[in-house]
């Protein structure tokens, strides 16, 4: 495949990066049907990470959930992405599994030395508990301060994805407020929906395209998500989304991650980029 062909389908060599820094993706990049409505045609399939990160400023890895790649994995990763694109990653559901979680420090320390080998691709790390997770609060924050703030000199961001609703309450705001963590918007009807800010960064995971639009979302909605990101981009909050405690969140300019993910998963690049060009507009 030549470069050409990336660009007549209106990739840049050199990537997008954020947008006043909003970050826009999709979950993974490996996905048949994105080869009908996202790929160029004629694109091998080693190549498609190569192409989707320099549609996109981010991607958020959700294979990680399932199981640790080898650190030469990630190396690789990062070689295929340009400068400035931000990898997340979600840790490995064998860790939040445990039945105390304040003995998985060996458990963390052998997954971030792996994803290291990302270096300045690293983005957000997220520490998903499924629903029907047994979370005891003291044990739950313990398992936060083992937490690093960095590794190998390279700061690292922790974004928590409760799925429990009866844990997810201004006790546990606070604790990701005092750890400096982030937690998920989902803006999702299966999962509990909140916009409170706990840290210096905003992290969305938005879960209502449609298939019966071509862009998951009609532009008013996208136009709607864009006034929002740039609200938080702009150390404010929105009127008009979710909250759970009134607590006055950290103030100052915040990087912003919005990924577009399950629901219609067909439509979520689609969704991205015009969400990108709602932005840049």
């Amino acid at each position: 495949m030549s470069h050409d062909l990336f660009a007549d389908a209106g990739a840049t060599v050199a990537g997008i990066g954020p947008v006043d820094g909003i970050r826009v993706g999709i979950g993974g990049w490996t996905y048949v049907p994105w080869r009908k409505n996202f790929y160029p045609d004629r694109l091998v399939q080693r190549r498609e990470l190569e192409y989707a990160s320099r549609q996109l400023s981010a991607i958020e890895i959700n294979g990680t959930y399932y199981g640790a790649q080898k650190p030469e994995t990630y190396a690789r990763w990062a070689a295929e992405t340009p400068q400035g694109f931000l990898f997340s990653l979600k840790a490995p559901r064998r860790i939040m599994q445990s039945r105390v979680l304040a003995k998985t420090g060996g458990q963390v320390e052998d997954f971030l030395g792996g994803i290291a080998s990302l270096g300045d691709r690293l983005g957000p790390i997220v520490w998903q508990f499924d629903k029907g997770s047994q979370l005891e609060r003291g044990d739950f924050n313990a398992f936060l301060d083992l937490l690093p703030r960095a590794i190998g000199g390279h700061p690292l961001r922790h974004v928590l994805d409760v799925r429990v609703p009866d844990f997810v309450d201004s006790g546990y705001l606070a604790m990701a407020r005092d750890h400096g963590m982030a937690t998920v918007f989902t803006d999702s009807r299966d999962y509990p929906s909140f916009a409170d800010v706990t840290a210096g960064f905003v992290y969305l995971r938005l879960m209502r395209s449609r298939a019966e639009i071509a862009n998951g979302y009609s532009t008013d909605e996208l136009a709607l998500w864009s006034r929002r990101a740039r609200e938080w981009a702009r150390g404010g909050e929105p009127d008009d989304v979710p909250r759970i405690d009134p607590a006055s969140a950290p103030t100052g300019p915040r990087e912003v991650f919005v990924y577009f993910i399950s629901a219609a998963k067909e439509r979520n690049p689609a969704a991205a980029m015009a969400l990108i060009e709602q932005l840049r507009a």
